[in-house]
């Protein structure tokens, strides 16, 4: 069996997550095809049965036109957790739910990646911090 890369034990990665704030401010937006959209605008995609949804800079969706709803801050926790880690999203999402805090994660090859609501970004990473003390 191939070994996991990256950090697997659930009591190692919340001590070590040292979450990190991303600069701007961040939307989704659901378009029917990124043909329009420069590869360097967009944050990551994922195809829906609707449509395709596209994570990019409120600023940069503006410009092109785009509808979106939710204005959000970007926080990556900057350890490397495996992909086959059991429990961490679980765990925070779980935190950031006792303080109120709505979370839509993106698991990278390298980090997790949590957007929250841009008005609450300092209390979730308060709640954040708090977990790896």
């Amino acid at each position: 069996m191939k070994k996991a890369i990256g950090e697997t034990n659930l009591q190692a990665l919340i001590a070590n997550m040292e979450p990190v704030l991303n600069d701007g401010e961040y939307v989704f937006a659901t378009v029917e095809n990124t043909a329009a959209i420069p590869r360097d605008m967009t944050i990551c995609e994922i195809k829906e049965q609707e449509g395709i949804t596209v994570v990019l800079l409120k600023k940069d969706a503006e410009r092109l036109g785009l509808n979106f709803e939710f204005i959000a801050a970007w926080i990556t926790l900057n350890i490397h957790s495996s992909l086959e880690a059991v429990g961490l999203t679980a765990a925070f999402s779980s935190e950031l739910g006792k303080n109120n805090i709505s979370c839509n994660v993106i698991a990278g090859y390298y980090h997790d990646h949590i957007f929250v609501d841009k008005n609450e970004e300092d209390k979730a990473m308060k709640v954040l911090r708090n977990m790896a003390r």
